[in-house]
C-alpha cells in the first residue's frame, strides 16, 4: 500500500453508473474513466461498494438521503439501479486501478462480496451501517487483512465494541473514520473536534475521516481535519457535480483532490519540524537582532566597569547581556570610545 500523509481515498461508490449513463458507454468503461480521473490528480486508492440489492436492504426501506438531489424513494431501488458489477467486473477494476499506481479496494455489504474481494482489496472498507453488523465485522477481520472502518451515527461505545471485534478476531492494521452518516453534511454538524476525540480514546489504532460536507472554493474540510489528525482522508468522487444521484452533489471533482492534495502539502510545508532549534535562515537574523552589551561613555584603559557604563543594543555580535553580572566590575583592557560593542578581549 502507498505511505502517503494524509492517505486520500476517492469513493467511487456506484457514481460511475451516472456517468454512464449520460456518456451512453458502459458502466465499466465509465469506471475506468474515473479511476484514470483519480490517478491524474495524485489520489492514493479508489474505492468501489460491492453489494446486491437483495442482500443489503428490504424492498420497503425508506430513503435516508436528501430526496431534493436524489428522488428515489426506498433504498432498494436505488441500490437495484447500482448493483449489476460481480467478482469478474471488480477484478477487472481492481487490475486496471493497480495498473494506474493507485491501491484498490471495495466496500463488502455482504458476506459474498467479503470473500470473493479477498484477493483483489489493499484493505477492507466497512461502512457506517455495519458498524453493529458484529458478526460480518469478524468476518472480515478474520481475513488478515487491514480494516478501515467508519464510525458514524454511533455512540463512542459502539465504537468500541467494534474495535475489539476486529482486534480479538486478529486484526493488527485498524482504522477507523470520524464520519457523520448525514447526505451531505452540513458544515454545523461535521464535528472534526471527534477526531481529537477518537486519537484520544483509541489510541492505539489510526483515525481518519471521511467527508460528506459538499465541497466549498478552498476545501477546508479535509484540509481541517488534516490539521486536527486524520491520517486517512476519504471523500465521494465524481466527473461532474452536477449530475443527478445521491453521492455527486456531495462528491468532490478531480480538481477539488487536487486542491486538496496542494492544502496538504502547504500544511506539511509550513508545520515543519517539531525540533526547537535555530534554521539556517535565522542565523543572521539571530546575530543582527539580538543585542550585546554596549559602552554608554568613552572610558580609558583600566577603568572599571560599572552598571550604569552598559547599555544592551543591535547587533548581538559581542558580549550578550546575560553575562553583565561578570562583565561589571571588570576593567577595560584599552581606550575604548562611547557605544562600543564590547568583546570580551576588551574587559
Amino acid at each position: 500500500m502507498r505511505t502517503t500523509k494524509p492517505y486520500l481515498i476517492a469513493e467511487m461508490g456506484v457514481n460511475f453508473y451516472d456517468t454512464a449513463r449520460v456518456m451512453n458507454i458502459s458502466p465499466l468503461e465509465a469506471a475506468k474513466l474515473y479511476i484514470d480521473a483519480a490517478a491524474e490528480a495524485g489520489i492514493d486508492c479508489a474505492k468501489f461498494q460491492s453489494y446486491k440489492a437483495g442482500t443489503i436492504v428490504s424492498k420497503n426501506s425508506p430513503a435516508y438521503w436528501d430526496t431534493t438531489k436524489e428522488p428515489t424513494k426506498t433504498q432498494y431501488e436505488l441500490f437495484l439501479k447500482h448493483d449489476h458489477f460481480g467478482e469478474a467486473e471488480y477484478r477487472e477494476l481492481c487490475d486496471y486501478t493497480h495498473a494506474k499506481g493507485m491501491d484498490f479496494t471495495s466496500t463488502p455489504f455482504d458476506y459474498a462480496s467479503a470473500d470473493y474481494l479477498e484477493p483483489m482489496v489493499d484493505f477492507y472498507k466497512i461502512s457506517s451501517s455495519d458498524l453493529s453488523n458484529l458478526p460480518f465485522i469478524d468476518h472480515i477481520a478474520r481475513k488478515g487483512k487491514p480494516v478501515f472502518m467508519s464510525v458514524g451515527a454511533a455512540y463512542l461505545s459502539e465504537c468500541d465494541e467494534a474495535i475489539r471485534v476486529l482486534k480479538d478476531a486478529g486484526c493488527k492494521d485498524i482504522v477507523i473514520f470520524h464520519c457523520v452518516l448525514s447526505y451531505p453534511t452540513d458544515p454545523a454538524n461535521a464535528n472534526l473536534r471527534i477526531i481529537e476525540t477518537l486519537k484520544k480514546d483509541f489510541p492505539d489504532v489510526r483515525v481518519g475521516f471521511s467527508d460528506h460536507v459538499a465541497p466549498d472554493d478552498t476545501m477546508m474540510t479535509l484540509a481541517t481535519a488534516y490539521l486536527l489528525g486524520a491520517e486517512v482522508i476519504e471523500k465521494h468522487f465524481t466527473l461532474d457535480k452536477t449530475l443527478p444521484g445521491n453521492d455527486h452533489y456531495h462528491g468532490g471533482d478531480p480538481e477539488d483532490f487536487k486542491k486538496a492534495i496542494r492544502n496538504f502539502q502547504w500544511i506539511d510545508k509550513v508545520l515543519g519540524s517539531p525540533e526547537k532549534t535555530v534554521l539556517d535562515c535565522e542565523i543572521i537574523p539571530r546575530r543582527e537582532a539580538r543585542r550585546s552589551l554596549v559602552l554608554t561613555r568613552d572610558m580609558k584603559a583600566g577603568e572599571v566597569i560599572k552598571a550604569e557604563d552598559l547599555m544592551p543594543k543591535r547587533p548581538g555580535t559581542g558580549i550578550s547581556p546575560r553575562f553583565a553580572e561578570i562583565v561589571i566590575g571588570r576593567k577595560v583592557t584599552r581606550d575604548l570610545d562611547e557605544d562600543t560593542i564590547l568583546t570580551w578581549d576588551m574587559v
